[in-house]
């Protein structure tokens, strides 16, 4: 067994004042019933908010009381996230801080969630880090996670535990939570999900196993979410299976074929082209109610890999619209650790 304890905060936080010194307290009553903890995860933009005024350069005072927690306590901390000032540029930013007091990484979200999160620069490097003799982990913020690319990158990265804050007070939480138990499944691994509450969120933090098992769900306010995860798992579910049966990173790294679309392929992406601006929705509007279909393709049907000549059809047929594709309908609370996952 690889045991770690990591700690979910889903904090209730305000977006009219600052709640950095409220963070501190609840990590402190935190520390003083789960001592056994050794990471702390808070949620996205609880320090300051969702308000892009709110930006500061790195380190700054906050990050710098972080930094002094984590080091009094010994423990791994993820405060969240808070908007990075760089060179008159806005980054939405997650420190990574260490036991001994360092931050040794600070990961820039890397989608923000336009059209809505305006004035925020994507970040472009993945973060990951290692805790000695445990395993290593894996940064994402958010909207991050609608993005399977990311998600699989830090896994080909050898991430065995997605860290990831967010900040969801709209009403697609229930598909996050979807998202949340897909990509631990398909990766293969921890997936650690820390919402807020109150302004900072609707709640519904959720911790999933390797084998996109729900750990621990939370409720819609104020929640302590400690729980020990056991990394071996993650490790043994990679090597046999999910559940002895598909091993998906086995099966991406054996791949035969790569994917044109991340290539800017045209036959792959005209049609993304078609879509409209990213942009809010406006009252009344009819976009995508009124458009023609899509004219049949001309070469309907398999289509060959790159660079491989079509091969010559026996009997050609006239060109017509492929066949449709089927549609689809379909609190930990004590002094005592709880059970190992």
């Amino acid at each position: 067994m690889t045991p770690f304890a990591i700690a979910g905060l889903q904090l209730h936080l305000s977006a009219q004042h600052h709640n950095l010194d409220h963070i501190l307290a609840r990590m402190d009553t935190l520390m003083f019933l789960y001592p056994w903890v050794q990471m702390v995860v808070v949620s996205e933009l609880a320090t300051f908010g969702g308000f892009t005024g709110h930006a500061q350069p790195l380190p700054s005072p906050a990050e710098d009381a972080y930094r002094k927690f984590a080091e009094r306590h010994k423990i791994w901390l993820v405060p969240g996230s808070l908007f990075e000032k760089c060179d008159e540029v806005v980054y939405n930013t997650a420190p990574v801080i260490a036991p001994s007091g360092e931050v040794i990484a600070r990961y820039r979200k890397i989608f923000p969630f336009l059209p809505y999160e305006t004035g925020v620069e994507p970040g472009e490097e993945f973060c990951i880090f290692d805790v000695p003799e445990i395993g290593r982990f894996g940064m994402s913020i958010c909207y991050d996670m609608w993005f399977p690319e990311t998600s699989r990158t830090l896994a080909a990265m050898g991430a065995e535990v997605i860290i990831h804050p967010t900040l969801t007070n709209s009403i697609d939480r229930d598909v996050e939570l979807s998202i949340a138990r897909s990509t631990a499944a398909t990766n293969q691994c921890f997936v650690i999900d820390i919402n807020g509450s109150g302004d900072g969120g609707t709640g519904q933090s959720i911790v999933v196993g390797p084998m996109g098992d729900v750990l621990y769900q939370a409720g819609h306010g104020q929640e302590m979410i400690p729980i020990e995860i056991d990394l071996d798992r993650a490790r043994r579910t990679r090597e046999v299976g999910l559940r002895g049966l598909g091993q998906p990173l086995k099966s991406f790294r054996d791949r035969k074929i790569e994917f044109d679309v991340y290539k800017g392929c045209e036959r792959c992406t005209s049609y993304l082209n078609t879509l409209g601006p990213l942009a809010k929705q406006q009252r009344g509007s009819r976009a995508g109610l009124d458009q023609a279909p899509l004219p049949p393709s001309d070469k309907p049907g398999v289509q060959p890999a790159p660079d491989e000549p079509a091969p010559a059809p026996s009997n050609p047929a006239p060109p017509g619209p492929p066949p449709p594709s089927p549609s689809s309908t379909q609190s930990m609370h004590g002094q005592s650790p709880p059970n190992v996952y």
